[in-house]
């Protein structure tokens, strides 16, 4: 793969503990909270200070008690690597379909299954393992991690067939970037083309959210089935309405007639 940092979110090597400080407890109390999304009747969230106190340790204890584990609220390698399975799962899952465009439409459905999200936390927007992961070791509010994710995707899909993401479009986080290199390339399919013609969309396809008004391309996502004038897609960094700058992975309905969407196509990834 291209796209790698998220190795580093997977890496732990001490032992802590009640009165331990530092960035590995902070990641600690990150995945405590994450973890919260996929236990919702268990107490994990914490506050993310680094400060390895009592609370930590209590929640800690609690994921431990979800594992059906001895609460001993120490961390280990072993443990850390509970903690951060989600992660680990969707950015190592390989296709086990031959079909490129299905398997990328399987590949981010992994993603959505191990509840990608950011952390969200009074220190801003654009936080945690997972938008690291996706944005190349970067967080925090400038980095509007749709584009990441979808890359993330590509990647998994291209290396897993021996190829790179890289021969259809630049590495980027950026929409306008990836958009503006399929217009160079002739990948790019307009809104006013696809509205007349839903059927030149395949699953697979990249769709591009576009301001009409300044031509300025702001969000994306996987496209996972077309349905006349409506797409299904998986979309990172978005919410239950849509949005450009949410919180997590999302599977979505979105009509391409009452909105300005572009395609890019991923044909011979």
């Amino acid at each position: 793969m291209i796209k790698t940092s998220y190795q580093n979110e997977l890496l732990f090597s001490d032992t802590l503990k009640k009165g331990s400080q530092g960035p590995d407890v902070r990641r600690i109390q990150e995945w405590l909270c994450l973890s919260a999304l996929r236990y919702p009747q268990a107490v994990l969230t914490t506050a993310i200070d680094g400060q390895f106190g009592p609370a930590t340790e209590r929640a800690l204890q609690n994921f431990q008690a979800v594992l059906k584990l001895p609460k001993t609220g120490i961390v280990t390698s072993e443990l850390f690597a509970r903690l951060s399975a989600p992660l680990s799962t969707a950015f190592q899952a390989k296709p086990t379909v031959s079909d490129t465009r299905k398997a990328v439409v399987q590949v981010a459905k992994a993603h959505l299954n191990q509840r990608s999200a950011e952390i969200q936390t009074d220190d801003g927007q654009n936080l945690g393992p997972w938008v690291r992961g996706y944005c190349d070791g970067f967080d925090g509010l400038p980095f509007k991690w749709c584009v990441g994710f979808v890359q993330t995707v590509l990647d998994q899909v291209a290396s897993a067939h021996g190829r790179n993401f890289t021969s259809i479009m630049p590495q980027t986080l950026s929409c306008d970037t990836m958009a503006l290199s399929g217009k160079d390339n002739g990948r790019l399919l307009d809104s006013a083309l696809i509205r007349k013609k839903p059927d030149r969309i395949r699953i697979g396809d990249v769709f591009i959210l576009r301001n009409p008004q300044d031509n300025d391309w702001f969000h994306t996502g996987i496209i996972t089935a077309v349905l006349g004038d409506a797409i299904e897609t998986l979309e990172g960094n978005t919410d239950l309405k849509g949005g450009s700058n949410g919180t997590a992975v999302f599977a979505r309905v979105r009509n391409i007639q009452n909105a300005t969407i572009d395609v890019f196509s991923i044909e011979g990834l």
